[in-house]
């Protein structure tokens, strides 16, 4: 991690603490100013400039400056809480941040260290599945982990529940992500389950250690589960659903959805019917699945048709300096090329745009050609 990026992780957590301010005024404020120690010493004129900044907001921001010390602040936290990401940490998932509203601190356990991000899929449904919805899904999860897929869920029971445990005997990976604390166990009859996960997968969330279950924390662990997943299956669920709510924000978010049909007569059937009859792409079986998973785009950006040679020299230095390792900041680019960062933003740009580097949270740069 870089000496920026350690900066930085130090003000996502200061401003988490900003009374008002969510995950999308946050994200908003990073976009605004590139960095989160930049958008804290801001003038308040720039930051009223940003959409959902107003004169109470300003204020609660005003208050917190001066209350609160970034560095002090993390240190406490990080001894209450050994293991968390923000997004100037390369660990961030990149499909997550994707998203209008991303956590500003991803807190996790456990030991999932080549998880894949171009195959994720998220397996949702009612917390009282039927014998049909428990059958299938080890039907489809089974298939899809041994085909190398991650499996997400919230670690529920029912549908959930039997998803993580379908993925873990076939020693497939599987990621919870929990309306709790990571340290938290909910339901506690998962306990073994949540063990095995922590043991070989790893388990999500939004809320720091400690934190017991909260019915208003569910949604918003769900917005989680949807983001992290190129798509979303729904197996089982009732009118009223947080699986819906699951799907429902996949969908905002680009994502495909998938619903497993069942007869009309089945309760537990009726909002899997009822995505079917927006739009959602039916579950007609293993094979027919795969097949489609098998047809999502690469998440890797392809290689551009472009002469690095007929590139301006700064631009050719930048990628030089950039190389083919893991991405690297901004600050320390401009500190190789030795030019005033304004410019390089400004080749960078360039860059990014004719596909010859892949930018990340944190502005944080990969080079691709």
């Amino acid at each position: 991690m870089s000496l920026s990026s350690t900066t930085d992780r130090a003000y996502w957590l200061a401003w988490s603490q900003v009374r008002g301010i969510g995950s999308v005024l946050m994200k908003r404020i990073y976009q605004a100013f590139g960095s989160m120690s930049e958008a804290w010493t801001a003038m308040p004129s720039d930051l009223q400039e940003i959409e959902g900044i107003g004169g109470q907001t300003l204020e609660a921001i005003r208050q917190a400056q001066r209350e609160v010390e970034p560095f002090s602040l993390m240190a406490i936290h990080e001894h209450n809480n050994l293991n968390f990401w923000t997004p100037s940490d390369r660990e961030y998932p990149q499909l997550l941040w994707e998203i209008p509203d991303p956590p500003a601190i991803l807190y996790y356990r456990g030991h999932l260290t080549n998880w894949n991000e171009r195959n994720t899929v998220a397996i949702v449904g009612t917390r009282r599945a039927t014998p049909y919805g428990k059958r299938w899904t080890k039907k489809l999860v089974t298939a899809l982990a041994k085909s190398g897929f991650t499996i997400i869920s919230g670690m529920a029971e029912g549908i959930d529940g039997e998803a993580h445990k379908a993925c873990l005997e076939v020693s497939g990976q599987t990621v919870a992500v929990v309306g709790t604390g990571v340290d938290q166990i909910y339901p506690h009859k998962h306990k073994s389950l949540y063990e095995q996960i922590v043991d070989s997968g790893l388990v999500l969330s939004e809320y720091p250690q400690g934190t017991p279950p909260d019915k208003k924390h569910f949604p918003a662990r769900n917005r989680i589960i949807a983001g992290l997943s190129r798509v979303t299956l729904v197996i089982e669920a009732p009118e009223r659903s947080g699986a819906l709510i699951t799907a429902y924000q996949a969908n905002e978010y680009g994502r495909d959805v998938y619903a497993l049909p069942n007869s009309i007569e089945v309760n537990e059937a009726k909002g899997c019917l009822k995505l079917l009859g927006k739009g959602a792409q039916a579950i007609l079986g293993v094979d027919e699945l795969l097949e489609a998973l098998g047809m999502l785009p690469n998440l890797d950006t392809p290689a551009p048709a472009i002469a690095i040679s007929a590139l301006p020299p700064l631009q050719q230095n930048i990628l030089q300096a950039i190389g083919f390792g893991e991405p690297v900041g901004l600050d320390w680019i401009v500190e190789q090329v030795k030019t005033p960062s304004g410019e390089v933003l400004g080749a960078l740009t360039h860059l990014e745009l004719v596909g010859a580097i892949a930018p990340y949270p944190g502005m944080r740069y990969q080079r691709l050609v």
